[in-house]
């Protein structure tokens, strides 16, 4: 299938060089507001900065660095955070700059060593800026780290005690990061926007970094020595069996993916299955693999939003898709969910949750994840997925499992597929700055888990007349 990304579309630098573009990027939200027109934001208005390919310019994307700039002065920012720094208490963060080393923190038990190569002080006012002004500073450039995984699991180890001091900010700043959110918010449009910017990548990109199975989600290593490809296929029986699957039943899947579960569970447990999603690249691939299959009888792609569903099916599943809703609409999801199951219907949601206390902080700011990575996201509490599902449903929870430690070694295997396939990235046209925020994201997300920051887990809910006995691993 020709890729409609990097090798479809050529760009011209100001100064006369030509230079290959990836396809639709997380960057381009970084240099331009929300258009009225979706085409023309995915297609036609991306900046040159925000899109360098293969030939990149030496200089540094004005976009990322009008951002990174500072009006903090650069002795007043180094103070800060060294102040910041000294209430490390889990770990040990070591500073260095030019060869003077400053040490944060203590060796522990449960907690990293990492050491840190400041090449820009402007690193230091970066950092004041939380997770996106640290994402900004590594795609620069600005420091370097070996353990990328280890200094994300340094900060979710130590952010608890400085989330007492956000939430007693946050009246001050919830009505303005509120409303800006508000604004971009996951509207139909525009979510198909912010799904774009990340499913639409490239599925090659992708199929460097998976398995087999294509599946994007935190896979079950039943025993330590499982590949990813098997752990993922268990991860995918668990679900069905979760479900009790059968030949008689018709699954509605929300979130294809690249078809990994519509596959196994047609083909493996007989059942028919619909599944939807809103992104081009990966419907196209999905149908493929389908057909491949051999499965078109027994599998419905749709290229839909979950808004606008309709019918009535036995079971549901969503795989981690819930993250890409957006706090505003939780309600309106999981009130569709239920509106699109049998009275005696059954659902399955694998979810990545974040702690109750962070939830209110994080949900409305922007961060590394959200700027860079999934345009929109936002991971929903425990908390909060109760109030919606009493709020907006008749669903009950009857099974809950927490996956989270299998995420990190999941993260891990990922971002090893990565670097070691980074030549054959960089010739489907990704750049350094790519490389290094690809690298960060994979390493922020394990040392998140990692830390106990986030959490995986598998929710099993289901209507009133639901009466078949609790499946194994839900207690």
């Amino acid at each position: 299938m020709p890729r409609r990304g990097a090798r479809e579309r050529r760009s011209r630098y100001p100064d006369g060089r030509r230079g290959t573009m990836p396809g639709r990027s997380r960057f381009e939200a970084l240099e331009t507001s929300e258009p009225s027109n979706h085409a023309s934001r995915s297609e036609g208005n991306m900046t040159e900065e925000a899109n360098m390919g293969a030939v990149a310019p030496a200089h540094p994307s004005p976009g990322l660095v009008r951002r990174a700039r500072s009006r903090v002065p650069q002795a007043l920012a180094r103070a800060s955070v060294r102040a910041l720094l000294r209430q490390t208490r889990h770990g040990m963060l070591v500073l260095d700059e030019n060869g003077h080393h400053e040490t944060f923190g203590v060796p522990s038990a449960d907690g990293p060593a990492v050491l840190i190569n400041v090449h820009d002080p402007r690193f230091y006012a970066a950092l004041l800026r939380g997770s996106l002004g640290v994402g900004e500073a590594y795609a620069e450039g600005w420091f370097d780290c070996d353990e990328l995984a280890e200094l994300a699991r340094l900060a979710a180890l130590n952010l608890p005690a400085l989330d007492r001091w956000r939430r007693a900010a946050r009246p001050l700043v919830f009505v303005p990061q509120a409303a800006a959110r508000w604004c971009e918010r996951n509207t139909p449009e525009r979510a198909r926007h912010h799904i774009a910017a990340h499913y639409d990548l490239g599925n090659d990109l992708f199929r460097l970094m998976l398995d087999e199975t294509m599946m994007y989600s935190c896979a079950i290593f039943e025993e330590p020595a499982r590949s990813l490809h098997e752990a993922q296929l268990h991860k995918l029986d668990q679900i069905c069996r979760k479900l009790a699957l059968t030949p008689e039943d018709h699954v509605l899947e929300i979130g294809t993916g690249w078809g990994g579960f519509a596959i196994h569970a047609a083909s493996r447990f007989g059942c028919r299955v619909t599944t939807t999603t809103i992104s081009s690249e990966q419907h196209a691939l999905a149908a493929e693999r389908v057909r491949a299959a051999g499965l078109e009888n027994r599998v419905t792609l749709l290229l839909e939003d979950y808004r606008n569903l309709t019918g009535s099916f036995d079971k549901l599943v969503s795989i981690e898709m819930i993250e890409a809703v957006g706090w505003q609409y939780f309600d309106s999801f999981f009130r569709r969910c239920a509106s699109l199951m049998h009275p005696e219907g059954a659902m399955l949601l694998q979810a990545i949750t974040i702690d109750e206390r962070a939830f209110h902080v994080e949900k409305a700011k922007r961060s590394f994840a959200n700027t860079y990575v999934f345009p929109g996201g936002c991971l929903p509490s425990m908390r909060a997925i109760a109030r919606s599902l009493a709020r907006a449903t008749d669903l009950r929870q009857i099974g809950v499992e927490d996956i989270t430690p299998h995420y990190v070694r999941t993260l891990r295997c990922w971002r090893e597929n990565f670097l070691a396939q980074i030549d054959h990235v960089r010739a489907l046209g990704y750049d350094r700055r790519f490389e290094r925020i690809w690298e960060l994201y994979l390493a922020y997300c394990e040392g998140g888990f990692g830390g106990g920051r986030i959490r995986d887990i598998q929710l099993l809910l289901a209507k009133p007349a639901y009466r078949r006995a609790l499946p194994l691993n839900c207690d």
